[in-house]
């Protein structure tokens, strides 16, 4: 029988081995608590894309607005005054003048005009619903399509139509609220109100706290009385119904939100029917 012969210390690695990988297990499972200590795995969350909703493109607006203005403005003496108005707007995409065949008389004015409602065809392009007061056919409603084109320029989209007003619901009455009971809440804001109506930003400015973004307003008013006074749903802010009159003597009923602040026992008026914290 062969006897093998080995050198000491490969036989002092040979019996070490089994406890460095032991070792080894430890360090690990130690750097993996701290790990996990130091920062604990998270639920992974689904990221969920919010419906993005078509931004409002105040320059299409304004072109809209302008094409109806020029499109209901005529002179049937004069057609190609309207013809000429419209000509940079259609160029030969649409008939001339927008395809207006005028009567042998007559003439019709826009008094104002104004978008309305708004609707995405595309990207890039929208509908407009434009409310036009004439001086012969009254309140008109016109639709009318704008695009953007890629270079950012913008262009009428078709012929216009002629449409019904949005769809509307009456008024309706302001939800019931706590009233204000404080007497001196009570007496700051009348007295506010008060010189805020009559367009007199000096005497207003004893109820205000400091920096408050209060702009008076330009047709002065006076204060009859405050009929109801209440809290609203953000517990800073007071909610008022007041009537008042201008120096014609036409009656308003108006409703006002003022935020308030109580400080060191006296009550400060931090805005008028605006954000504060905007």
């Amino acid at each position: 029988m062969a006897i093998t012969t080995r050198p000491m210390w490969r036989l002092q690695l040979a019996s070490r081995i089994p406890r460095y990988l032991l070792y080894a297990t430890c360090l690990a499972g130690l750097l993996a608590s701290v790990r996990f200590a130091v920062d604990p795995p998270r639920a992974r969350q689904q990221m969920i894309a919010a419906p993005i909703s078509p931004t409002t493109d105040s320059a299409a607006e304004g072109y809209a607005t302008l094409f109806a203005r020029r499109y209901l403005t005529w002179e049937a003496t004069q057609p190609q005054l309207s013809e000429q108005s419209l000509a940079p707007m259609i160029g030969a995409a649409l008939a001339q003048g927008a395809g207006i065949v005028l009567p042998p008389s007559g003439a019709q004015h826009v008094l104002w005009a104004e978008v309305v409602q708004a609707r995405a065809e595309r990207s890039g392009a929208h509908v407009y619903t434009v409310a036009a007061q004439t001086d012969t056919a009254g309140l008109l409603y016109l639709t009318v399509g704008v695009e953007r084109e890629a270079d950012g320029s913008l262009a009428i989209a078709g012929y216009p139509a002629f449409v019904g007003a949005p769809q509307s619901g009456p008024a309706q009455s302001p939800a019931q609220a706590p009233e204000v009971s404080d007497r001196a809440l009570a007496a700051v804001v009348e007295r506010g109100l008060r010189n805020y109506l009559a367009a007199a930003p000096e005497e207003l400015a004893a109820d205000l706290s400091s920096h408050a973004p209060v702009a008076v307003p330009q047709l002065a008013l006076t204060l009859e009385s405050v009929q109801r006074l209440s809290w609203s749903s953000d517990p800073h802010s007071v909610l008022a119904v007041v009537q008042a009159h201008d120096a014609r003597g036409v009656r308003y009923t108006l409703g006002y939100e003022l935020d308030v602040a109580d400080v060191e026992g006296r009550w400060e008026i931090s805005a008028i029917q605006m954000d504060s914290r905007g």
